[in-house]
């Protein structure tokens, strides 16, 4: 279920309650995994949200430390890329609210990035070259991959709290036309297993859930 058409297939969702199942041990799913709203889907995944910099081009402490930081003077007029769509900014809503987000979304676009619409691992090929010195909000798993092949070692991340957290293209729910949707459960069941999280992290690669202990996600935002 794609995230920008998520809600045009809730219709056609069968109505089990996994999230109760979950809560009631009959399936073996962290219910923190379940849409709380919907109970019928799952989200076996995260995308954790960071800032993709160039090391040679700026320091570390010159890198925004908190995303207001990014309003600031000197990173107004093409000092940064942007994706053109703002997931990064919709992984704050749920610590700042929606208003606030918005806000932060009009005052960010006013800065005049570079905008950006096509493959992100093009940003971040860009950034190692230094055609550009700072992106903001790139996909951790896909920063991870590009610094595994980065020979300079010049790309490198941080990560800023609130950290904007969601599933990625992996909501999963069971068409009400389903003819084994029993074994739809136990798929999903055996996703959200230490077994399961351990193959997504191993060649997702990095994206499995932040409430999995021990999978990347969770390291990388453990004690913030």
């Amino acid at each position: 279920m794609p995230p920008d058409f998520g809600k045009e297939y809730i219709p056609y969702l069968m109505k089990q309650d996994i999230l109760g199942m979950a809560r009631h041990g009959v399936l073996k799913i962290d219910p923190r995994m379940v849409h709380s709203g919907e109970r019928n889907i799952v989200g076996v995944t995260s995308a954790i949200r960071v800032v993709a910099y160039n090391k040679k081009l700026i320091s570390e402490d010159k890198v925004p430390a908190k995303w207001e930081d990014f309003l600031k003077p000197e990173f107004k007029g093409k000092k940064f890329v942007l994706d053109l769509r703002p997931r990064q900014v919709a992984g704050l809503v749920p610590a700042w609210g929606l208003e606030r987000a918005l806000d932060f979304a009009r005052k960010v676009a006013a800065q005049q990035p570079v905008w950006w619409g096509s493959s992100a691992a093009r940003v971040n090929t860009a950034i190692t070259t230094g055609e550009y010195s700072l992106y903001l909000g790139p996909n951790f798993s896909i920063v991870k991959r590009s610094m595994s092949k980065d020979p300079t070692g010049n790309l490198s991340y941080k990560i800023i709290e609130p950290v904007p957290t969601g599933i990625i293209e992996h909501a999963s729910g069971i068409l009400n036309t389903a003819d084994h949707p029993h074994a739809a459960l136990l798929w999903f069941e055996f996703l959200a297993s230490p077994e399961g999280q351990e193959i997504i992290d191993k060649y997702e690669p990095l994206r499995a859930s932040v409430f999995t202990p021990d999978s990347v996600t969770e390291q990388e935002v453990s004690g913030i």
